[in-house]
């Protein structure tokens, strides 16, 4: 098909997201807060990486059509440079404290949520099935991530202005969630994808309602990065990305066709 291109190149937006975040995740493990919270923190991470795996494994198929045979999910994860990543730039900054941590998984899980929603009536049945499995988890994380950031805010003067601090440094990047480029313009024509710029109003709400409980202010829009159609979905990333993936694609490339 004409589209597969441009298809292939949404679905690694899809998966880069899940998996970058994984991986982020992923560094808390053995150092959680609490035991209950490094599992439970564990397990997000283990979700976000089998969409992850669901994405890919669909946009192998997808490079198949026209690029036979198509790269395995191994390739796709381990074996692209940081320029071919396609993730939010969002998801791949540093963990910092825990409130770092949990300000950037809410800002991503409420946005993530209201886009599986959305691909849920997606054309392609394909994606409208992955999308509908994973909103069942990510459902959980949003309950998750939104309840911690009502404890942190409404808590202690320190983890309020943790929470406060982090929602303020993050918040540059959430705009990139909305931002729709020719790609996905073509392909939200096709209902194929979901329009993210119809998701910003709703996505400012449910925020707004999480943070008036939690007693944080809701930051200015101002300059927004990545939003001008420059940022992580067109594989121009912050230096963080680069760090993680050195660690990340290590024992992949330092063994390739290794298998266990």
């Amino acid at each position: 098909m004409d589209d597969d291109p441009q298809l292939f190149d949404y679905m690694l937006r899809l998966a880069d997201n899940g998996i970058v975040l994984a991986q982020r995740l992923g560094e808390w493990v053995g150092k959680g807060p609490a035991l209950e919270e490094d599992i439970a923190l564990t397990n997000v991470g283990l979700d976000l990486l089998g969409q992850g795996r669901m994405w890919l494994a669909y946009a192998r198929e997808i490079e198949a059509r026209y690029a036979p045979p198509g790269r395995g999910e191994d390739a796709l994860a381990f074996l692209r440079d940081g320029g071919e990543f396609r993730n939010l730039l969002l998801v791949e900054q540093p963990n910092g404290n825990y409130a770092d941590t949990m300000a950037r998984q809410f800002l991503f899980d409420q946005w993530h949520l209201m886009l599986l929603g959305a691909l849920a009536g997606s054309k392609d049945a394909r994606i409208a099935a992955i999308a509908a499995k994973a909103a069942k988890e990510v459902r959980y994380h949003l309950e998750r991530s939104a309840d911690w950031m009502i404890r942190l805010g409404d808590g202690t003067e320190l983890s309020h202005r943790r929470a406060q601090d982090a929602v303020d440094a993050l918040w540059v990047y959430t705009g990139e969630m909305f931002s729709v480029d020719a790609i996905e313009r073509g392909l939200v024509a096709a209902g194929v994808a979901a329009d993210a710029a119809s998701l910003r109003d709703p996505w400012r709400s449910a925020v707004a309602a999480v943070f008036d409980e939690a007693s944080l202010a809701m930051p200015g829009d101002g300059w927004m990065q990545g939003a001008s159609g420059r940022g992580g979905k067109q594989g121009i990333h912050t230096e963080h990305l680069g760090h993680m993936l050195a660690e990340m694609q290590i024992v992949a490339r330092s063994h390739p066709g290794a298998r266990w």
